[in-house]
């Protein structure tokens, strides 16, 4: 079953998202950008919204990994990592898009399971440090 790793940091806003970056590229994973929903919101929509960040991350020899089990696999990428306001907390969060793969029957268990295996060390790593 695909759960949301979610947490709560002592960190303001800025500090979390830097922070997600930074790990994310210390664990080898490249970081394509960052979307600012809540202004995209407020340009396209003319709402306000908590704000909220998605940190987009690539590490290219396991989307490779889970190219080469699947080509269908690229469109669940790239791996996200939200940071966004929940009242006066900062919070993080992050799904595998490794075993949404899987489990949504993208490309077969059995070819999936080494790239969910080293994709759940490398964000282990980044959830420790974040």
């Amino acid at each position: 079953m695909v759960e949301v790793l979610r947490k709560e940091v002592s960190l303001d806003f800025d500090e979390a998202v830097e922070r997600v970056k930074k790990e994310c590229m210390a664990a080898g994973f490249s970081v394509l950008g960052t979307k600012d929903l809540d202004a995209i919101f407020k340009e396209k929509l003319g709402v306000d919204y908590p704000r909220y960040t998605i940190v987009l991350a690539c590490a290219p020899p396991l989307a490779k990994m889970a190219m080469d089990a699947s080509i269908d696999a690229g469109t669940l990428f790239p791996c996200s990592f939200v940071v966004y306001k929940d009242g006066e907390k900062v919070m993080i969060a992050h799904t595998s898009i490794m075993r949404a793969i899987s489990e949504l029957g993208l490309a077969p268990a059995d070819k999936m399971d080494p790239v969910i295996e080293e994709t759940g060390k490398r964000i282990s790593e980044i959830w420790k440090k974040i």
